[in-house]
């Protein structure tokens, strides 16, 4: 069973959080705010937040942008992964990954299931690792990033949890 071990320091990183949507606007966006609150609220520092639309150059600029900063480690996407013509967020992202994580979002979708039921088939949530950045790309609606947050990005987050954690692995990436 995993948990947190108190005889570890907390490792504070670098964090941005792009919410990409066509329809929202960074003050009208929820699920980048419990993002945003998410990482506050464990102790990292959110260098950047920012809104894109749905167009694959507007969010690969930004995220190349953010993958170049040595200050940013993780980046927080929300927003574009379903299967409508305007989600474009997975073909994005996985163009810049270098090693995908492909048990995030095979997790993701098996706790989604406990709230959205057979809904979550829908959902393209995938994580990699872009150079020595780690991306996470999040559905938009605030539950599945609250999900995505409490279920799992919480612990992996956090350089106490055991048995591991992505921020141990920072350095090697």
């Amino acid at each position: 069973m995993s948990e947190i071990d108190p005889g570890r320091s907390f490792v504070c990183v670098g964090v941005a959080v792009l919410t990409i949507s066509d329809t929202r606007t960074l003050q009208t966006d929820t699920s980048g705010q419990v993002l945003a609150d998410g990482v506050n609220t464990l102790g990292h520092r959110l260098i950047e937040r920012a809104w894109v639309t749905d167009d694959v150059e507007q969010i690969q600029a930004t995220l190349r942008a953010w993958i170049a900063r040595d200050d940013i480690s993780i980046i927080l996407t929300t927003g574009g992964t379903g299967i409508t013509r305007r989600d474009v967020t997975p073909e994005a992202v996985s163009e810049l990954i270098d090693k995908p994580i492909d048990g995030f979002g095979e997790l993701f979708r098996w706790l989604s299931y406990s709230s959205v039921g057979t809904s979550t088939i829908q959902s393209r949530a995938l994580a990699g690792v872009a150079e020595q950045t780690l991306i996470f790309a999040l559905p938009g609606s605030s539950g599945a990033c609250r999900d995505a947050w409490q279920g799992i990005l919480v612990s992996q987050l956090d350089s106490r949890h055991r048995p591991c954690n992505f921020i141990e692995l920072l350095p090697r990436l």
